[in-house]
């Protein structure tokens, strides 16, 4: 059992690795490197969803597990709209295609979106770790 301190501090670790992930996102986009902005993208909504579930006293090893707690948690208990569990999924897929899938290439209108609704998710997710803050 991590102490309440600590807690935070892992939490604004993550939180901040998901703003730097859609920085680097965003610079990958800009430099026509889109499977790269991709992989950043997931990124991002993967370090902000640990910090999430940090913040509630929850933590996993596995992307699979972070994955399924987000669903289980937030998707399923209506704290999340639908839409979030829907973008966090196709992120992941992108993610594993653009790594992993020789000759895959991404439009650029389609990361440009993609960006955007990350964005948007982070916005999202930092209410629900830090309610009090503006």
């Amino acid at each position: 059992m991590i102490t309440e301190e600590k807690r935070s501090v892992v939490v604004r670790y993550w939180f901040e690795k998901a703003e730097e992930s859609i920085t680097s996102a965003r610079r990958e986009f800009e430099a026509g490197s889109l499977s790269f902005a991709m992989n950043r993208l997931y990124y991002a909504a993967f370090y902000a969803v640990s910090a999430l579930l940090m913040a509630n006293e929850l933590s996993f090893n596995k992307h699979s597990g972070v994955r399924a707690a987000f669903h289980k948690q937030f998707i399923k208990t209506g704290l999340f709209d639908q839409k979030w569990g829907r973008l966090y999924d196709q992120l992941f897929e992108d993610r594993q295609e653009g790594d992993y899938v020789v000759f895959i290439s991404f439009e650029p209108a389609y990361v440009k979106t993609q960006l955007a609704q990350c964005v948007q998710f982070l916005e999202h997710v930092r209410p629900l770790i830090w309610p009090n803050s503006e």
